[in-house]
C-alpha cells in the first residue's frame, strides 16, 4: 500500500520528499527501502493466495459457494490448489465468504389416527454396506404465492444419493407413491437391481403408513419401516438432507410464485447433490462417485447360460 501510494506521486513530489514527509507522520520508510521493494519480485504466498482468491471469486453464483470453510479446501484440493485449511479460511474472511447456515425446520408429519404399522427396522442406524439395501424416504413444503408445494424424497443410506423425487400441490399418498416409483426406476435404469427385501423407511405420516402405499411396497418387494411417533432421530438422515435442500435451494432461490418455479430449482440442485457435492460422510466424494468406486471392486457379472 505504501509503495503503490509513492508510485501514485513520486513524478510529482519525488521519492525522498514523500518518504521524508511520510516518516515525519509516523511512516517509517526510505527511499532504498522503497526501491528495493518496488522491484522485489512478489513472494510466493502472496502469488499462491491471488491464485485462491481468483479460484474463491470465480464461485460467486455457483452452488460450491454455499460451502464452509472445510468443504471448500476439500473442493480447491480437486480443483488442483495445494490449499491448506488455514489459508482458506484467511482468504474467504478476507472475501466475507461464509458456509450456508441451516434453519429450523417445521413439523410436517401427521401420524394416522387408526390402524396398525410397520416396526422401526433401521433403530436409528442409517449406514449400509451396498447401494439399494435401504432407503429413507420423507417430504417437506415450500411456501409459493399460489399456497403450498410438497417436496418428496427418496435416500440411499449407503451413498446418500437422492434416488427419488417429485413435487406436489398436495400432501396426498400420490405424493410419495410418485417419488417411491422414480426410485424404483432409477435402480433399473443404471441396471442395478432391487434386493428383495429392500427396507423403505419413513416416518409415521399417515401418507406412508396408508394401505395403498403398504400395499404398494409389498407389491414391490419392499420391506416398510416406520419410525416413532414425534421423533425426528428416528428419520434423521432424511431429516438432514431435507434441510440442506431448504438451505440450499429454498432460501437462496425463494420465495417462488407458482408451483412450477420449485420444480426446475430442485431438478438442478438434485443434479448438483448426486454428481458434484462433495459430502464429508463419504471422505469427500460425491455420490455418484462412492457408487462407481463401490461396484468398481465387485466381481464383474457372469452372463446367464442360454439354453436351446
Amino acid at each position: 500500500m505504501i509503495v503503490g501510494f509513492i508510485d501514485e506521486y513520486r513524478r510529482v513530489y519525488g521519492v525522498e520528499s514523500i518518504c521524508a514527509a511520510l516518516t515525519e507522520h509516523g511512516v517509517q520508510i526510505a527511499p532504498r527501502t522503497y526501491r528495493k521493494a518496488r522491484f522485489r519480485p512478489p513472494a510466493d504466498r502472496d502469488v499462491a493466495d491471488a491464485y485462491l482468491e481468483n479460484a474463491l471469486r470465480e464461485l460467486q453464483g455457483s452452488p460450491e459457494q454455499m460451502y464452509g470453510r472445510r468443504k471448500m479446501t476439500r473442493y480447491l484440493r480437486r480443483r488442483g490448489h495445494g490449499a491448506a485449511f488455514c489459508t482458506v479460511d484467511r482468504i474467504m474472511g478476507d472475501l466475507g465468504m461464509n458456509g450456508v447456515v441451516r434453519g429450523r425446520r417445521h413439523r410436517t408429519t401427521i401420524p394416522a389416527k387408526s390402524g396398525i404399522r410397520a416396526g422401526d427396522k433401521l433403530n436409528r442406524n442409517f449406514t449400509t454396506d451396498a447401494p439399494n439395501l435401504v432407503w429413507v424416504a420423507d417430504f417437506t413444503y415450500v411456501s409459493t404465492w399460489t399456497g403450498w408445494a410438497y417436496v418428496a424424497f427418496v435416500f440411499d443410506t449407503f451413498s446418500r444419493a437422492i434416488v427419488g423425487w417429485t413435487v406436489s400441490a398436495a400432501k396426498t399418498t400420490a405424493l410419495v407413491s410418485k417419488a417411491l416409483n422414480m426410485a424404483i426406476w432409477r435402480c433399473g435404469h443404471y441396471g442395478n437391481t432391487i434386493t428383495e427385501g429392500l427396507i423403505h423407511h419413513s416416518d409415521a405420516g399417515s401418507q406412508y403408513t396408508s394401505v395403498k402405499f403398504t400395499e404398494s411396497l409389498a407389491m414391490q418387494g419392499l420391506s416398510a419401516s416406520i419410525g416413532s411417533v414425534g421423533d425426528a432421530y428416528d428419520n434423521a438422515l432424511a431429516e438432514s438432507i431435507i434441510g440442506l435442500y431448504k438451505t440450499e435451494v429454498v432460501n437462496r432461490h425463494g420465495p417462488f410464485k407458482p408451483h412450477a418455479e420449485v420444480e426446475f430449482p430442485l431438478m438442478e440442485w438434485v443434479d448438483w447433490y448426486n454428481n458434484a457435492r462433495l459430502h464429508s460422510r463419504l471422505d469427500y466424494l460425491t455420490p455418484i462417485e462412492y457408487e462407481t468406486a463401490y461396484y468398481a471392486q465387485q466381481p464383474p457379472r457372469r452372463p446367464a447360460l442360454v439354453t436351446t
